[in-house]
């Protein structure tokens, strides 16, 4: 570029600024006369010139459009927005967050208060990792997802409170049909993938407070990926990025498989679902003994029947024994 291109370019940025400018004729004329001159004295006179025409103008600050300010938390992320339809979700005997006094809105309040109580340090005595919840059950079939999800939907609805719901199902993964999602990368692309960031796989829903991390691709070697100090590190990141993030775990049956196992030791706090009058007690107490080293392991009673309210899916409470 020309040294009367590199001028006239200035210039015109000057002009943008506000400052004014000598008539088009008299600037070529003058630069025409100075085009002898080093680069350093024509830069040296333009500013004076700038400053003789409008002084003050290059004292002031810049305009607002160009300040450069920190990020917000969370800003310029590559998270993927997703819409999860609500009245399906409802009708499939989901909380949503249409119906908050639903009757199985008031159920899983009970069930996350003690939860909650841990995370925020509330408890008789500190648990380490609390905001990593895991949600489990000693076989298929006891609605471990069902509680999960809800679960999660739940503690999103809390003003002070933010949720990843992650499916770490790997082997049978079920959170995104459950909310109507199609399948996407997930936790096995980031832990096999360096390439793989965990904000390119994360899932932003309609539901305010709930983001969505999927098990991702299936791999043959996912119990020794949940294993790896890959995992390791990956978990946390997730517990600290975020203080007023807590993490939903949906994991395997316990007895069938060995990622929950795994999964377990880097949990604060496990939810062992138990379906009433199916699941037999040897199998209950066979789940327990693989969580011995989990510091809160709640065992939650799904399916019940009581004789004041009738039987309906979905109602919770506390193991007796």
């Amino acid at each position: 570029m020309s040294i009367i291109e590199q001028a006239a370019r200035r210039l015109e940025e000057l002009r943008r600024s506000g400052i004014e400018v000598p008539e088009r004729a008299a600037v070529a004329a003058g630069l025409k006369r100075r085009s002898e001159e080093s680069i350093p004295e024509q830069a040296a006179r333009r500013l004076e010139d700038a400053r003789v025409t409008t002084p003050g103008a290059l004292d002031r600050q810049p305009p607002a459009v160009h300040e450069i300010r920190p990020p917000r938390p969370g800003a310029g992320t590559k998270s993927k927005q997703v819409e999860i339809d609500l009245a399906r979700l409802g009708a499939m005997g989901y909380l949503t967050p249409e119906k908050p006094r639903a009757q199985i809105a008031d159920e899983f309040r009970v069930v996350k208060r003690p939860l909650l109580m841990n995370v925020m340090g509330k408890s008789a005595a500190p648990v380490d990792r609390a905001n990593l919840v895991m949600v489990t059950s000693s076989l298929p079939g006891e609605g471990k997802t069902f509680v999960t999800v809800n679960l999660a939907i739940s503690i999103a609805a809390e003003l002070d409170k933010t949720v990843l719901l992650v499916d770490a199902d790997v082997s049978r993964p079920s959170v995104l049909s459950r909310l109507g999602l199609a399948p996407s990368p997930g936790l096995l692309d980031v832990l096999s993938d360096p390439s793989v960031e965990l904000s390119d796989v994360l899932l932003r829903t309609n539901i305010d407070g709930l983001t969505v991390l999927p098990a991702g691709k299936p791999r043959g070697q996912a119990t020794e990926l949940l294993a790896s100090d890959g995992m390791a590190r990956l978990l946390d990141e997730m517990a600290t990025r975020y203080a007023d993030r807590v993490l939903i775990f949906d994991a395997p049956p316990l007895l069938p498989s060995t990622e929950s196992r795994v999964l377990a030791t880097h949990m604060g706090q496990v939810v062992v679902v138990v379906e009433a009058e199916r699941t037999a007690q040897k199998s209950v107490m066979q789940a327990m003994a693989t969580l011995e080293s989990c510091p809160v392991v709640m065992p939650l009673l799904n399916k019940a029947s009581r004789s004041e309210v009738g039987f309906y899916y979905g109602y919770y409470g506390p193991v007796e024994g």
